[in-house]
């Protein structure tokens, strides 16, 4: 008998139902995530994204999580939760905390600040 091609030999493709698949990235499963769930590698599950049936489950999946997490947030905005507020000010309206410093020299007067103080400053930490 020579070597070849037989009929019916090799790895049977395991089936990964796109739903499943879906449902699994909305909750922003990873790669290792979706393979351990399904009995596969992560290599199969990114040969498998090549395919587009695949890849649109997939972004499908985890654009519906994003909305979903985006959702909450802003229900926790809406019940004045302030640490929300303030992450989604920063996120989408480009704000960002600003401390303010001063410094005060001797009797609690001001520190006059010049380019050759700070020069001076500059060169003392070099000697260090």
């Amino acid at each position: 008998m020579k070597g070849g091609r037989r009929i019916g030999a090799g790895r049977r493709p395991v089936h990964i139902d796109l739903i499943e698949l879906e449902k699994l990235c909305s909750i922003q499963c990873t790669d290792e995530d979706l393979a351990g769930f399904f009995g596969v590698t992560t290599r199969t599950i990114e040969n498998r994204r090549k395919k587009s049936e695949f890849r649109e489950a997939m972004e499908r999946g985890r654009a519906k999580g994003r909305v979903s997490v985006r959702r909450a947030q802003f229900k926790l905005l809406e019940k004045g939760d302030a640490g929300t507020a303030k992450w989604l000010g920063k996120q989408y309206l480009g704000q960002r905390d600003i401390t303010p410093v001063e410094l005060t020299g001797a009797n609690g007067k001001p520190v006059e600040l010049s380019l050759e103080v700070l020069d001076a400053i500059v060169a003392l930490k070099e000697k260090d």
